[in-house]
């Protein structure tokens, strides 16, 4: 079994990489890149959302006329 101060050390170097990482992405010239990608594909999601929302509601409304 790992000793307290083991698992302390490797907490710290992952959250030290993830920090790293981190800084690096916020830092990238690529970051207004992927922000723009995942807004078109959160934009996709929600249509996508909302049609087949749409669809249930007309089907419901069929269902109870």
């Amino acid at each position: 079994m790992a000793s307290n101060s083991s698992k302390a050390v490797v907490s710290f170097i992952v959250g030290a990489a993830v920090g790293v990482a981190v800084g690096y992405f916020l830092n990238s010239d690529k970051k207004d890149e992927w922000v723009d990608k995942l807004k078109y594909q959160a934009d996709k999601l929600k249509d996508k959302f909302n049609k087949k929302k749409g669809q249930y509601e007309d089907a419901l409304e069929n269902e109870l006329a």
